[in-house]
């Protein structure tokens, strides 16, 4: 199924080309169209800490809004003006203060979300932990665009994180819509590799069901011989020369991820190209 709407985070101008090149890189082949969505803060008072907040300081956390929207949006109207595919700027207040509330609930209508690595320099306070939240609540495929990345290729070459959970699962046939026709994908599986690679049913099934809707397929098996999965999951990406890693995300329970640590977490911090997830 084609990619029909794209949902592209714009959380600043550093940011929003590289963001948006990547969604045109999709939207091109799909004449999908692309929304950039900016969500402005909303200025929370909480009543322990002050009960009013002088005029003068209300209007300059506006007209702060208002510059940095501005700023952004110069970004988006130059970018799709350069474009043939239909593009939407759509600007919304945040009511709550947690920008992640407005940007989870305008991704539930998208096909495809993309937003940025976190960036502490460039990251606005309310948007602390965005990409966490968007990709545990939002229910839709998050393509991460790494920093200071401009992606010519998307979804022609892919490295697919597969185990037998429901969060791969959804990676796995979220993939046909962001994947290239014909695009080659290679199954990875992080493990002890079986001494008959026949017998891995799961996986085989999973690359005949791939390989229905035209994508090339191929399994392999990698130890993780002490390394963390993420890691292995990046290394078979640099080496296959991959323009895209996809794989499910936050398979354990908040607590496990915090105690434990989590592969997607070191995804989100680490990686080098373009990373969709699935929960």
């Amino acid at each position: 199924m084609p990619l029909r709407t794209i949902l592209v985070c714009l959380t600043g101008s550093k940011s929003a080309g590289n963001l948006l090149n990547a969604a045109s890189v999709l939207a091109r082949r799909d004449n999908a169209h692309v929304i950039g969505l900016y969500v402005t803060e909303s200025l929370v008072v909480y009543p322990g800490i002050a009960v009013h907040v002088p005029e003068a300081s209300y209007q300059s956390f506006l007209a702060s809004q208002r510059a940095h929207a501005k700023e952004v949006k110069q970004v988006f109207d130059a970018h799709a003006d350069a474009q043939d595919h239909p593009s939407e700027w759509r600007q919304i207040s945040s009511e709550g203060g947690f920008l992640a509330d407005t940007i989870i609930a305008s991704a539930r209508n998208a096909d495809l979300v993309v937003l940025a690595q976190e960036d502490e320099a460039e990251d606005r306070p309310a948007i602390s932990n965005l990409q966490e939240r968007v990709i545990r609540e939002c229910g839709r495929p998050v393509l991460m665009i790494p920093d200071d990345m401009t992606p010519e290729k998307l979804g022609e070459n892919i490295v697919l994180g597969w185990s037998e959970t429901r969060e791969a699962t959804r990676a796995m046939h979220d993939l046909v819509s962001v994947a290239s026709p014909d695009a080659q994908v290679r199954l990875l599986r992080v493990g002890k590799a079986p001494s008959n690679t026949l017998a891995d049913h799961a996986a085989n099934d999973v690359a005949t069901t791939l390989a229905r809707h035209g994508l090339k397929v191929e399994l392999a098996h990698r130890e993780k011989d002490g390394d963390k999965v993420a890691d292995v999951l990046m290394q078979e990406a640099f080496e296959t020369g991959a323009d895209m890693l996809a794989t499910g995300a936050f398979g354990h329970s908040r607590a496990y991820d915090f105690v434990i640590g989590a592969a997607t977490r070191r995804l989100l911090a680490n990686a080098k190209l373009p990373v969709m997830f699935a929960k």
